[in-house]
């Protein structure tokens, strides 16, 4: 993954100024959300949040720190990915590479508390269809979702662009009764998010939300870092000849994982440091080393600032 480069904050703040049968699941987690520390008061409802991802790797790339701040607050996350993952990796594949990329899932599950679901479509061979959009349509009632976060569109892998329109499809179904009648229609529409990506055309990503994740930096480190298969060994694109041959060399190549990411997460705190200081003031936003950021989709419900503080209150 290439470093995110994230323009038009000025535009994003101006946005805010203004105003049948699911797929089969290969897998399905009820991972308990552990609360660790609580600001939300005690009449407010939990908020729910559901991403989905294209691969099982996505999401914790994407919004793992976010997913942690809200857990310890007593807010309820779910991860899904759209497809097993069974091509991911240079040397192995099918049913074996998906049990691992599972588990290598499970364990970010169990060190952060967020459930997760990964859906049995091969890796690389995801179709935005009818039977797929259901399944979406599905999980995000099933989990009576406040957010919905996922891939723009506009992105290098198939996959990742067909699970954000496979989103979008569902974005205005979730609250239609007729559609897939056997699961109760959301009254509420929710607001949907989109990650941060580096890609320009046909516009760029536009921080709308930007959350300080120095506290929860090294728990997302920690969960990539599990992720094996993708992270240490090079994913899909790794090589036999580039894996390390040493002790010395694993242990440096474990750092390059970890200093791949601190950058990445740096980057976007950099770029996105004008709408940290709105929502953190001057001082805070200005000692703020990592950050996750997201898009407002224009699908879903629209939030105002103070909702947006509601659902975002860290």
């Amino acid at each position: 993954m290439k470093p995110i480069i994230l323009l038009n904050a000025a535009a994003a703040l101006a946005i805010l100024a203004g105003g049948p049968a699911p797929a089969v699941a290969l897998a399905r987690s009820q991972t308990p959300a552990r609360t660790m520390t609580s600001a939300r008061p005690p009449t407010a409802r939990p908020v729910r949040v559901i991403c989905f991802g294209a691969h099982p790797d996505d999401d914790e790339v994407c919004a793992a720190g976010t997913a942690a701040l809200w857990i310890a607050r007593g807010d309820r996350v779910k991860f899904v990915s759209m497809t097993n993952g069974d091509i991911g990796h240079w040397r192995e594949s099918g049913p074996r590479l998906a049990e691992r990329r599972r588990a290598e899932v499970a364990a970010g599950a169990r060190r952060i508390g967020y459930d997760f679901e990964i859906l049995d479509n091969h890796d690389g061979r995801l179709e935005p269809t009818l039977e797929n959009r259901e399944a979406v349509v599905r999980l995000i009632r099933e989990w009576r979702a406040d957010v919905v976060i996922t891939h723009r569109t506009n992105d290098y892998h198939p996959d990742h662009r067909y699970t954000g329109i496979l989103v979008q499809d569902a974005a205005y179904m979730v609250t239609v009764p007729k559609f897939l009648p056997e699961v109760p229609a959301l009254e509420v529409n929710p607001v949907f998010l989109y990650f941060s990506d580096h890609f320009q055309k046909p516009y760029p990503f536009q921080p709308d939300i930007a959350l300080d994740i120095d506290s929860v930096m090294e728990t997302k480190l920690d969960v990539l870092a599990g992720m094996v298969s993708q992270f240490f060994e090079g994913g899909a694109n790794g090589s036999a000849a580039a894996q390390p041959k040493t002790e010395d060399e694993a242990r440096a190549r474990r750092q390059a994982v970890r200093e791949r990411w601190t950058t990445r997460q740096r980057e976007i705190a950099d770029l996105c440091r004008a709408r940290l200081v709105r929502y953190y003031g001057a001082e805070r936003a200005a000692a703020i080393r990592y950050a996750e950021a997201f898009e407002i989709g224009e699908y879903g419900r629209i939030p105002d600032g103070e909702e947006i503080r509601r659902l975002f209150p860290f």
